[in-house]
């Protein structure tokens, strides 16, 4: 059984998902792969203790007190490429932000390999079913594109400027998945 509650946020409502009393989704309303491949039976629970702690954090979130992920036991499901690449989202700091290429790189070097396609890195990414607490809005092109946040790019951009990101060098791409 999978457990659910809502929580209002500055973007718009979230759906926050627990299976087994461990966060396993958060969802912006609207984003791209919203509830993706989740077939069990969902049932709406604002008492679930992991989702009364999801929703505490992400109220210190929001109220920028910059909350850590080890408040709060995830388990995102997905194979175990895609869970390398949200372990190494899950360490890029508050208000920071890291290239699609860094973590190819990084990939590379845990596998033992000379290199990892950073496209793929990006499909991982942005499969993220954790939006938010596992921050895949830290992730940037290597040129500073802003691109390929399945809630969005203006919801990409709020979250770093909620950070108090430095912007100068970012830019929204004309073309691409940003949009």
């Amino acid at each position: 059984m999978i457990y659910t509650a809502h929580y209002q946020s500055p973007l718009g409502d979230i759906l926050i998902a627990s299976k087994e009393n461990k966060l396993i989704g958060l969802w912006i309303q609207g984003q791209k792969y919203y509830l993706a491949n989740q077939k069990e039976e969902m049932r709406e629970n604002d008492k679930e203790e992991i989702l009364v702690k999801t929703k505490k954090w992400l109220d210190q979130y929001f109220n920028h007190e910059k909350p850590n992920i080890n408040q709060l036991i995830v388990n995102p499901i997905g194979n175990e490429f895609r869970q390398a690449v949200w372990k190494i989202l899950c360490q890029i700091p508050y208000g920071e932000v890291i290239t699609y290429k860094e973590i190819a790189k990084e990939i590379a070097k845990q596998r033992g390999i000379t290199k990892m396609s950073a496209q793929a890195v990006g499909g991982a990414v942005g499969h993220n079913p954790i939006s938010i607490i596992i921050p895949c809005h830290r992730v940037v092109g290597t040129n500073g594109s802003l691109t390929g946040y399945a809630g969005g790019i203006d919801k990409k951009v709020f979250l770093l400027q909620h950070e108090q990101v430095n912007l100068r060098n970012l830019f929204i791409p004309q073309k691409g998945t940003a949009r």
